[in-house]
């Protein structure tokens, strides 16, 4: 489970934007969902990825956060010894949904495919 204290902590203030990115950007890639989020390439590559918010809102129970990630996707190649083919890295992005909840800040994350 993901747990985002700092956002929980910033909620409703002027740095939450800025403390929620620099959170979750401290994640893992394997983290989030991006290997669903794929269209280009084939594998989620192990470079840093970049947060935008999209929107946010709230319910009793939860701070939802929509954002947009733009992330790297690699083509394998055959994975022979001598294959030629280089790791080429290829702009990837997805909408993901983060949803925290307001007691624990224990945070679900969900790849929404309608906005991909």
């Amino acid at each position: 489970m993901i747990v985002l204290p700092e956002s929980l902590k910033a909620w409703d203030s002027p740095t939450f934007e800025d403390i929620f990115r620099i959170e979750v950007e401290r994640l893992e890639n394997k983290q989030l969902p991006l290997q669903r989020g794929l269209k280009q390439s084939s594998y989620v590559s192990d470079s840093e990825f970049k947060v935008v918010i999209l929107k946010t809102s709230e319910t009793s129970e939860t701070i939802n956060i929509k954002t947009g990630v733009f992330y790297a996707g690699i083509i394998a190649g055959s994975c022979c010894a001598d294959d030629p083919t280089p790791l080429d890295e290829h702009t990837e992005y997805c909408v993901v949904q983060f949803e925290i909840n307001k007691l624990t800040a224990e945070t679900k994350i969900n790849l929404l495919l309608d906005d991909l």
